[in-house]
């Protein structure tokens, strides 16, 4: 028997060797953590994951600008009404009120408008402008809660969608396909699912902290109105007859039953 000399032996496996490294090198050198990441998920969840970022940044700026104590109940709103009250003068409330956009304004406004009515009418108006405005409040919100909803459910449907890709490897090749093929789907499962969590724990957590706050600043603006408006509780359905309905008719219901009482 011939013995090969030592070379030969040694040759192929250093070979195999070689291309391996070949192999792999291009991966370890020279590619980012978000190339890596673009790559895996591909061009469709990029898009996705972008679009479902921005909504949710957004969203959350126009919340945390717009739930916030100074915006839904102005302190010059609050300060220049109660002024107003004060000197007897409804109809220059009224028109403050009126002017005013804020949640608060809102629901002064709609009180003073149906004075002439009696004060259990104005209290049931401004009832039905805060539901309103709390609703509109509660919509943005919601949607917070949706893109956390739904971008675990896109991770999930890209974890699914990579181990399809890595199945269909395996089930295409005629040989043990290698690492690197199967890499592929199981990044993109992977990835998918981690990006889908990093959106929808913030988005859950901020979802909780703005519902909470509404509540909060819900109750404040419910006060705040019947604080202001607690002068008129005395105004009864009487005052109502031959009311003209608008905001002068009842700023002027206001200044009667004020003379009255202080007869």
């Amino acid at each position: 028997m011939v013995a090969l000399p030592a070379a030969l032996v040694v040759a192929p496996a250093a070979a195999y060797a070689q291309d391996d490294a070949a192999d792999e090198a291009p991966a370890e050198e020279g590619e980012s953590m978000l190339v890596f990441y673009y790559k895996a998920l591909g061009l469709r969840y990029v898009i996705v994951f972008l679009v479902l970022s921005f909504l949710l940044v957004a969203l959350l700026v126009m919340c945390f600008l717009q739930i916030r104590r100074q915006v839904l109940i102005p302190p010059a709103l609050r300060d220049g009404f109660k002024a107003h009250l004060d000197n007897k003068e409804y109809q220059q409330a009224y028109e403050l009120a009126k002017a005013d956009d804020s949640y608060l304004g809102r629901v002064l406004a709609a009180g003073m408008g149906k004075l002439q009515a009696g004060y259990p009418a104005a209290v049931e108006a401004m009832q039905e402008v805060e539901a309103e405005e709390s609703m509109k409040l509660d919509h943005k919100v919601s949607y917070i809660s949706l893109i956390g909803a739904l971008a675990p459910m896109f991770g999930l449907l890209g974890t699914v969608d990579g181990m399809v890709s890595a199945f269909m490897v395996i089930a295409k090749s005629a040989t043990a396909p290698k690492p690197a093929e199967l890499a592929i789907g199981i990044s993109q499962a992977l990835i998918t699912t981690l990006i889908g969590l990093w959106l929808a724990i913030p988005a859950i957590a901020c979802f909780a902290l703005f519902r909470n706050w509404l509540q909060r600043l819900n109750g404040e603006v419910d006060e705040e109105a019947l604080a202001l408006m607690e002068r008129f509780e005395s105004m009864g359905t009487k005052t109502a007859r031959g009311a003209t309905g608008s905001g002068a008719g009842s700023a002027a219901a206001a200044g009667r039953e004020d003379r009255t009482h202080g007869a």
